[in-house]
């Protein structure tokens, strides 16, 4: 069944990173507003904000303490409502960040749940006895240490998977679930057009045994948010599940089970660390096993299930940074990695700053990092033998601040982001990586994703064509089929900083087709040279 979005295309914002216009070196909701023309202009459909509601920002914003405010650093409710209705006259929808499985601890929830264990709210969350002084189990936090935390008030422990400060509601109580979904309703009712679903795997945990997530509990509760929210309003929804595989994914976005439209999956994000460790203990990237994973996500949801494409999120370092060259070819690795995830079926997702062509910001002082998950690893490891020179090249490939400086809008000092101190230190490579410049270049990266964004609309293979993989064990070159009963579309691209020779690829049969898209100039000669350029990449139709 066709859907509304299905030819869409969204932008996620960081809101705290993307413009500020009161000089408070933070970002505001007024600068997004400020900037829903240059969003126009990219061609986007959808933008996915990161939280803006009321918060202390333990973890920027996804420690909320109060669902129905949006934080003071933000702006106002007026101002959100202007951001909805701008947004609406530019045929742009607004998907809110929904952060359900915990709250702050500055919540009145928990506020009162702490006082008592006869508190009305006490079973809002969840508490446990210690077991011989020590916590209920051994669970631990995603951000490091035990995920239980030892309250003096009532001697037990509460559960938090992330921060101390993140307390986990519990969704076995059904009136947190009635909080939850009249909370959602009155978002709906302002406007919006979906959400987006923080960690939402994890609201159905068995944490007495050790279970974080998915289990039948979780989608018992998300089709009855269904039901009683945005279920029959057609609204956008995608859940963050980070250890969802096809299976689960089918269960998650299959139209049939009335749960979401689409899930974030991160098996391909994962393919640059070590089995068995974190994600910061690093390895190179198997590409053969990328182009794979991504090959297996397009195959197989078949018609039970729908797809997200990202490199690029809040949480990850900036992807041409990660596998790409964000030096000497940092243009054309930039348009080949766009290239190469647009023509996929799915929903592509662009990151604030990516269309630019923004990278890693590669600290070398700790105290330019912000982020907690980053300093509590510092913590850690330096307590468990790591030199400080390890621990830091793990910070600047894999930090989450890297993408979370504030955007480059132009030269001028602090990239045009603020008159004020950024939060977060800019990137100095902001005077010749800006939006400004961009603008005034039509061979930019910004007018290459401009131009992959209208091909999915006025192409409808690229949104339900059938995939197939090329050269699957080629160690250099990522080429795929695009057929429906009309046409093909083959993508092509040089992922290496080398020349790639075609023949003797499957590729040499498909180069006969027009030229729809291109990151280099493309040369009349271009069909009898078989030769991939570094990071070269390419859509050809036939």
């Amino acid at each position: 069944m066709k859907k509304w979005w299905h030819n869409k295309t969204i932008y996620q914002i960081y809101p705290k990173s993307f413009c500020d216009t009161t000089g408070s070196g933070s970002g505001d909701i007024a600068g997004i507003i400020t900037k829903l023309d240059y969003l126009q202009e990219l061609g986007i459909d959808m933008i996915w904000m990161s939280p803006v509601y009321k918060s202390p920002m333990d973890d920027n914003g996804y420690d909320i303490s109060d669902y129905y405010e949006i934080a003071s650093e933000f702006g106002t409710m007026e101002d959100m409502e202007n951001l909805i209705n701008e947004a609406k006259k530019r045929n742009i929808g607004i998907i809110m960040d929904l952060v359900v499985n915990h709250t702050s601890d500055e919540h009145p929830w928990f506020v009162e749940s702490k006082k008592s264990k006869d508190n009305p709210y006490r079973d809002f969350y969840v508490w446990r006895k210690g077991k011989d002084g020590q916590a209920p189990n051994n669970v631990k936090s995603f951000f490091s240490g035990s995920a239980w935390e030892y309250d003096e008030t009532t001697d037990e422990y509460y559960l938090h998977l992330f921060s101390k400060k993140q307390p986990d509601l519990n969704w076995d109580n059904p009136r947190v679930r009635e909080e939850i979904y009249k909370m959602m309703n009155f978002w709906i009712a302002k406007g919006i057009c979906g959400f987006r679903m923080d960690v939402i795997e994890l609201i159905g945990k068995d944490i007495d045994s050790c279970i974080l997530g998915n289990t039948e509990k979780t989608h018992f509760y998300i089709q009855e948010m269904n039901q009683e929210t945005f279920g029959e309003k057609d609204l956008f929804t995608v859940g963050e599940t980070g250890g969802a595989t096809i299976e689960r994914a089918k269960l998650f976005s299959n139209p049939a089970r009335n749960e979401l439209s689409t899930i974030f999956q991160f098996e391909h994000i994962g393919l640059d660390e070590q089995v068995g460790k974190s994600k910061w203990d690093l390895k190179p990237l198997d590409f053969v096993a990328l182009k794979r994973t991504l090959s297996k996500w397009q195959t197989s949801l078949e018609d039970e299930g729908w797809n997200s494409l990202f490199w690029n999120n809040h949480d990850q370092p900036r992807a041409l940074s990660r596998w790409g060259n964000d030096q000497d070819y940092r243009i054309e690795c930039a348009k080949m990695m766009a290239t190469v995830l647009h023509g996929m079926k799915g929903t592509p997702y662009i990151y604030q700053g990516e269309e630019l062509g923004m990278t890693n910001a590669y600290f070398t002082d700790l105290n330019d990092y912000q982020d907690i998950e980053s300093l509590n690893l510092y913590k850690e490891r330096i307590q468990a033998g790591y030199t400080h020179e390890e621990i830091m090249h793990s910070l600047q490939v894999k930090g989450r601040d890297n993408a979370r400086t504030p955007m480059q809008w132009s030269k001028e000092e602090h990239a045009g982001f603020t008159t004020g101190q950024p939060w977060l230190k800019v990137n100095t490579n902001h005077s010749f990586i800006n939006a400004e410049d961009a603008l005034k270049d039509e061979h930019s990266i910004f007018y290459h994703y401009k131009k992959l964004i209208q091909l999915r609309k006025d192409e409808e293979v690229i949104v339900y064509g059938d995939y197939k993989l090329l050269d699957e064990n080629h160690p250099q070159l990522f080429a795929y089929e695009r057929t429906d009963d009309k046409i093909t579309l083959t993508v092509i691209a040089n992922f290496t900083d080398e020349d790639v020779i075609l023949e003797g690829t499957d590729v040499v049969r498909c180069l006969e087709g027009e030229v729809l898209l291109s990151n280099y100039k493309v040369e009349e000669s271009y069909q009898s040279r078989k030769t991939l350029r570094p990071y070269e990449a390419m859509i050809l139709k036939k």
